[in-house]
């Protein structure tokens, strides 16, 4: 037996050993981790239980002249509650995907659907193993497949740590998150090189696929960190937020009164229809210890989503930004806000809604970049949700932007506006000059006729209590009760039950 058991120690220590001391060094030179340091990072001490260690394509186990086959595979704890793992080893075969691999990758997630489990990728590879050909690329089409039929199942979120290039970065697409570390992680799939042969194009890798360009222009990711330190941090804070699949609901937290006074918002938010403000000063308002975990913060700046608590329970947060762009619904914006949506939707997180808008951005542009259905989107999304939502109107509510973000028409469940709240087809300015051209034209002075018609309007229609008169709005509230009206209206809803007709899938703009 000792025999066997001194073999058995020699194998583990060659596995746990990856591609060894150099490119373990190298590895460390590149400021990157090893995938063994960062499971030891993510997971509660103790807790990683390791499944394929001794994977091998050669035939005779006793080789293993790719240890682990370039992918670290298992499960533990975050924070007492069970996650799997694939974690690509770039120190063994450059984390190259190959048959075995793949295996790897798919039992992971064959095992998390089994037993309800989120799953989290650590993307750390040069693509796939070249010399194993069409083998490595069905690797790849299991994979994607798996990602497909456990999406809305358990949550999915993928982790770039270096390089996921050409078939490779489909499967992070196919999942919930997106993270990337600057300077040190990559996405894209025809590298440099093969832009220049094709189009002429230079490009280096990092203004290519780095984790600026997806996170700011593509919209690819959803996640920044400075570091891979930062990265695991803002990982776990994410999966406190996640239920571990679509059955089960958030974890819930001890609550918290939020840092910032509710007196402050008798003010942050502007009278003056036109200026501008900070959206999420009113969030961190309202919410527990005014902590808000904002996806997507540097993509479509002129809406916000993200992760937060009220007393206790986790809530997507949606929300127009009137400092850029005023908050207009545009292209990107609408997808961004829509997927979002979906996501709480599949995981049973109730949605809150902070509505500021003026409407759908204008411009050829938007035209022909199809905003009809990217805008399309939210509608659908918003219609689909059948999780609590709750809206709150905090000042503009024009034309169709108003039906998007989650009017009553949409089915919210309830509906309050602040006093300042205007809820119309257009806003006042637009309004006069189509239905008062005339008058206006004819008037001794068309300035002073426009700004009285302008104020008339504003007095008549722009408030909050003909929508309220109409039962499109539930109560027109004190901003400073805006916190306890949502801890309420989410009680409230708890229990909410709603089915929609029984189909195979509905067909979502795209």
């Amino acid at each position: 037996m000792q025999d066997k058991l001194d073999q058995l120690k020699k194998l583990r220590e060659t596995v746990e050993a990856g591609g060894g001391p150099k490119r373990i060094d190298k590895q460390h030179e590149s400021g990157k981790m090893t995938a063994r340091e960062r499971i030891d990072m993510l997971f509660d001490p103790g807790t990683f239980r390791e499944i394929d260690a001794f994977a091998a394509s050669e035939d005779d186990f006793r080789k293993l002249k790719n240890p682990g086959e370039g992918v670290t595979t298992g499960y533990g704890d975050i924070d007492g509650r069970k996650v799997y793992i694939y974690a690509q080893d770039f120190t063994v075969a450059g984390g190259s995907l190959g048959r075995t691999h793949a295996a790897k990758i798919c039992k992971v997630l064959d095992l998390a659907m089994k037993v309800g489990a989120p799953v989290i990728g650590l993307n750390d590879s040069g693509g796939a193993r070249i010399q194993e050909g069409v083998d490595a690329l069905n690797g790849y089409g299991e994979i994607f497949f798996r990602n497909t039929i456990a999406s809305g199942v358990i949550p999915q979120i993928s982790v770039i740590m270096g390089p996921c290039a050409g078939g490779a970065v489909y499967s992070p697409a196919l999942t919930d998150f997106i993270m990337m570390v600057a300077n040190t992680s990559q996405m894209f799939i025809t590298g440099p090189q093969v832009i220049k042969a094709v189009t002429g194009e230079e490009v280096n890798m990092e203004a290519l696929g780095g984790a600026t360009t997806h996170n700011q222009v593509s919209g690819v990711a959803h996640f920044m960190a400075g570091n891979e330190d930062e990265c695991i941090a803002m990982l776990r804070t994410l999966m406190s937020y996640l239920p571990s699949n679509n059955l089960e609901e958030p974890p819930v937290f001890a609550p918290l009164e939020p840092v910032v006074d509710k007196e402050t918002l008798i003010d942050v938010v502007p009278a003056d229809p036109n200026q501008g403000y900070d959206v999420r000063d009113v969030i961190r308002a309202v919410v527990d210890g005014s902590q808000f975990l904002e996806v997507h913060p540097y993509y479509a700046q002129n809406g916000v989503v993200g992760f937060a608590r009220v007393k206790g329970q986790a809530v997507g947060i949606v929300a127009n930004q009137p400092k850029v762009l005023a908050g207009c619904l545009d292209i990107n914006v609408s997808d961004k806000i829509a997927r979002f949506i979906r996501f709480c939707d599949c995981f049973n997180i109730p949605i809150v809604t902070f509505m500021d808008v003026p409407g759908f951005l204008p411009g050829v542009q938007q035209e022909y970049g199809g905003i009809i259905r990217h805008g399309a989107k939210m509608l659908y999304a918003y219609s689909e949700a059948t999780v609590p939502k709750i809206t709150i109107i905090l000042r503009k509510a024009y034309g169709g932007a108003y039906l998007a973000m989650c009017s009553s028409s949409l089915r919210a469940d309830a509906v309050y506006a602040w006093p300042i709240a205007e809820i119309a087809v257009m806003g006042p300015e637009g309004a006069v000059n189509i239905i008062s051209r005339k008058e206006i034209a004819e008037a001794e002075n068309p300035m002073e006729m426009r700004k009285k018609l302008v104020q008339d309007y504003r007095e008549r229609f722009a408030n909050p209590y003909i929508a309220s008169a109409r039962g499109f709005v539930m109560d027109v509230i004190d901003p400073r009760e805006t916190r306890a009206t949502i801890i309420d209206a989410l009680k409230n809803f708890s229990n909410k039950r709603e089915s929609r007709p029984q189909k195979k899938h509905g067909n979502l703009p795209c």
